[in-house]
């Protein structure tokens, strides 16, 4: 029971699932003992850890979504995305806490949200942190907090089929980025407001595209700014149109990873937006689509609350 005058914790009272990605991190969880034991005492009999692979993950955070207060995730971007889902799926978005503890090759949503990379750290959040509503993208019916379409979407795919995980395959699969040509794409926006401040129901553009960057999150994985206009709970997309080649991306990539690249570009705060063309190839949280040709994306303004540092934004 909290005293009066107590700062109440943001798990206190609430039913909890500690839900463990097995592959994250190359396997770290399975070989690390200490590492299990910490969790399994702290969150007895409410470690999730057996799922094997995306469609188990998403039908057992359906699941636990239905029987739980909060989600813990342990686990990367991806791991996170198929939680989101589960707990869309499951219509508990609005209902359900999640915390997060990273544990994987990309942490986008833990840079943005300023939960520290360190799992102690991470863990200790969970008792000092605030649940805090965040926005997330709808892309085809799809959960997310980041997606792109073509250039790293085709290293996503590539890194997805390789042998070699971690930053070292992202690292290979970015070879495929040097070749990568532009594509015609038809993108329709539909009430935002340009660079310039200047606000618009309906835009249309036709443009050939290197990459097409829409984020709630600032960054993509390893820290790369990829998107430094981008906010979790303003309600927009935020999309920023690489209508560049391949070589200028890879003479130019410095600043591009730095964020200050995109000072240059098209970009676009939207709440809906549709993007036509010819097999696009989409990652969403690190995760691949089957190529498409028609995408709707929409923003799911204040979808969940996930605990965060009280001084994050």
């Amino acid at each position: 029971m909290t005293t009066a005058g107590a700062v109440k914790r943001p798990l206190t009272d609430k039913r909890i699932a500690l839900i463990v990605n097995p592959k994250a991190a190359k396997g770290r969880w399975q070989r690390n003992l200490k590492l299990r034991r910490f969790f399994y005492d702290r969150f007895p009999g409410r470690v999730f850890d057996q799922a094997r692979d995306k469609a188990e993950m998403i039908r057992l955070a359906r699941s636990l979504s239905l029987e739980n207060d909060a989600l813990i995730v342990f686990g990367g971007d991806g791991t996170l995305a198929d939680v989101m889902q589960g707990t869309h799926d499951a219509g508990r978005m609005n209902d359900v806490i999640l915390g997060i503890v990273p544990f994987g090759s990309g942490n986008a949503v833990r840079g943005s949200l300023q939960i520290p990379k360190a799992i102690g750290r991470a863990f200790k959040i969970l008792r000092t942190g605030e649940p805090k509503p965040i926005d997330l993208i709808d892309v085809n019916g799809h959960i997310a907090s980041f997606l792109s379409i073509g250039a790293t979407a085709k290293a996503t795919h590539i890194t997805s089929q390789s042998k070699v995980q971690g930053l070292l395959g992202h690292l290979l699969a970015a070879r495929s980025m040097f070749l990568h040509g532009r594509q015609w794409m038809d993108v329709e926006l539909f009430d935002g407001k340009d660079d310039k401040g200047r606000t618009f129901e309906r835009k249309t553009l036709r443009l050939k595209v290197y990459d097409c960057i829409i984020n709630k999150t600032n960054q993509f994985g390893y820290n790369w700014m990829i998107a430094p206009w981008a906010r979790l709970d303003d309600g927009y997309l935020d999309v920023t149109l690489f209508d560049i080649r391949a070589y200028s991306y890879v003479f130019y990539f410095p600043l591009i990873y730095l964020g200050h690249y995109q000072k240059m570009l098209k970009h676009y705060k939207v709440k809906r937006m549709i993007v036509r063309g010819k097999n696009l190839l989409v990652q969403y949280n690190g995760e691949t689509l089957p190529s498409q040709d028609r995408l709707e994306i929409k923003v799911l303004p204040k979808a969940l609350r996930v605990i965060a540092p009280k001084r994050a934004p």
